[in-house]
């Protein structure tokens, strides 16, 4: 008899450890509206990051990740008061401004911060919240919370590929903040469906704590790469030899299945952030113009001549009748200063789209 006791008390502290894990588990759904991402030791034990995470390489000791609050509390805008002599500019867009193939110095963001410019009698501080993959929901989405910050100028860099509503929850990040998505379509009184399947809708067992590890380790990872990331400043891979953007292309006009793009593209999100309670200055980014095969009918690997000129075009009255503070820059880089991509730009390229953004800074307080 008593050698039959011990296997009962471990029994039932075997069946309270598994009534208190799964409580645990299921319990955790109630923390879903809980910011943990949040949480953050950047600006605090180690300084903020000067772009947002992203990247799945160890050795660039960065991530992707799908929290956005834990996007912004890395970033060093999370960690700087604003000054009462500060003209804070942020600039959104795609993996053009975010910095592909560049240092963080090397980016529009860092050389047009590494010039001494005022505007508006203050000193112009310059921050980076460009972001890879190319959809003006995601840019929305990020520009509707860095309003957060005070900006007195926001900078929008997008480009045609941006437009198509078949881009705009294709980005990971998109499909995966269902609800910053829905929320932006209330606000905005966007047409969009709020129940498209192409958003990612957690179901309860989503939320519990065994489906939601990946993300809480994510979180975790994050914070441990910037011991790593604030000792090297290292954020992305720096390869020795890439293949270059493409300039002998196919003989199509293909451009997401459109004939025309009359009602095929998403002005109405564009509309939406430009009447964001803030000064913008919308820049239709410069990309690369090829001259090899099939340049007659394409300008690169992304668009046919016939759409992107309609688009150049569609834009231009578009900004014209609603009074915007438009740029187009889209010729002003030689093809030569690209580099993996029509729209990622060498330093040089960087340098001669940073002299017209700073003039455009400059000009907004005329």
């Amino acid at each position: 008899m008593d050698q039959k006791q011990p296997r009962i008390r471990l029994f039932g502290v075997l069946v309270k450890a598994t009534a208190l894990l799964l409580l645990f588990n299921f319990a955790f759904i109630f923390t879903t509206n809980i910011p943990l991402g949040k949480l953050s030791l950047y600006n605090k034990v180690f300084p903020g990051r000067e772009r947002f995470p992203f990247g799945e390489t160890y050795e660039s000791y960065n991530l992707s990740l799908f929290d956005i609050d834990a996007m912004f509390a890395s970033h060093v805008l999370a960690g700087k008061e604003k000054a009462r002599d500060e003209y804070r500019v942020l600039l959104i867009g795609d993996s053009s401004v975010w910095g592909t193939l560049l240092t963080p110095g090397q980016t529009l963001a860092g050389q047009l911060d590494a010039t001494p410019i005022t505007a508006c009698g203050k000193t112009v501080g310059v921050y980076n919240l460009g972001y890879p993959t190319i959809s003006l929901t995601k840019d929305l989405m990020i520009l509707d919370q860095a309003l957060d910050y005070q900006p007195d100028l926001v900078i929008w860099l997008t480009t045609l590929e941006a437009f198509p509503k078949d881009k705009q929850f294709e980005s990971p990040i998109v499909a995966n903040n269902a609800e910053r998505v829905r929320a932006l379509i209330g606000k905005y009184h966007l047409p969009a469906d709020p129940n498209d399947p192409a958003l990612i809708q957690p179901s309860k067992w989503d939320q519990t704590f065994v489906s939601q590890r990946r993300a809480l380790a994510d979180l975790i990872r994050l914070q441990l790469y910037g011991v790593l990331w604030s000792s090297t400043g290292i954020d992305q891979v720096y390869p020795e030899n890439y293949e270059r953007a493409q300039t002998d292309l196919e003989a199509s006009e293909d451009f997401h299945g459109l004939r025309s793009l009359q009602d095929g593209l998403a002005l109405d999100v564009l509309t939406a952030g430009m009447s964001a309670k803030t000064k913008l200055l919308l820049v239709n980014e410069p990309m690369l113009i090829s001259d090899g095969a099939n340049s007659d009918i394409r300008y690169n690997f992304f668009y046919p001549r016939w759409a992107y000129d309609e688009y150049r075009r569609m834009l231009a009255d578009l900004a014209n009748r609603n009074d915007w503070n438009y740029l187009d820059l889209w010729d002003l880089v030689p093809a030569g200063e690209f580099t993996n991509s029509a729209i990622h730009l060498t330093p040089a390229g960087e340098s001669l789209l940073s002299n017209k953004i700073a003039e455009a800074i400059q000009a907004n307080c005329e």
